[in-house]
């Protein structure tokens, strides 16, 4: 730990997978049960502008890193004073740092499962196929197995509310048990 870190009294979670598979509502949940702070990245992306034009083709922003990174290091530093937890959602992981967090939950669905989700998002022909590839090739599970401990890296399965409140129920385990041994 540097000097200028302050040890944290609650853990850090990262919910990531493909987008359509529940990393929001499956934060949210985690957040509300677990009196965790919920940082929804695409909201917060949105928000502070941190995006650098648009792709047209897929129809989504061209993520400005540095600037996200800054806003979100800030609030880090201000819930670990607070000597509180975050809950934070993103389709992506590799882009953090390591130290933020504690357990990265990659969320997996069935591609069925997922191709109606992108569908009632109004998702375009090619945005859809190219996340369902991601899911089936595994991309972001892998990304995060590359950029984080594997100890920490935990797949999920996301296809219906009962798995999505089995997956919050063993986060809340999980919570209890890392704020028990980090007391």
């Amino acid at each position: 730990m540097s000097d200028n870190e302050i040890e944290r009294k609650r853990p850090n979670i990262l919910v990531t997978g493909t987008p359509g598979v529940g990393k929001t509502a499956t934060a949210s949940l985690i957040a509300e049960t677990m009196d965790l702070r919920h940082i929804n990245v695409g909201e917060l992306i949105k928000q502070h502008k941190c995006y650098d034009g648009h792709d047209d083709t897929l129809d989504t922003h061209i993520l400005d890193e540095e600037k996200l990174l800054d806003l979100m290091e800030n609030m880090f530093q201000e819930c670990a004073e607070e000597h509180a937890g975050i809950v934070a959602d993103y389709h992506a992981c590799e882009l953090f740092p390591e130290r933020w967090f504690d357990l990265i939950l990659v969320l997996r669905a069935k591609t069925d499962v997922l191709y109606d989700r992108l569908t009632d998002r109004g998702y375009n022909e090619k945005k859809r196929s190219e996340n369902l590839e991601a899911e089936i090739m595994q991309v972001v599970l892998d990304e995060a197995r590359e950029s984080y401990d594997l100890e920490i890296v935990h797949e999920v399965p996301s296809n219906t509310v009962e798995e999505m409140e089995s997956n919050v129920e063993r986060c809340k385990l999980w919570v209890q048990q890392w704020i028990e041994n980090n007391s």
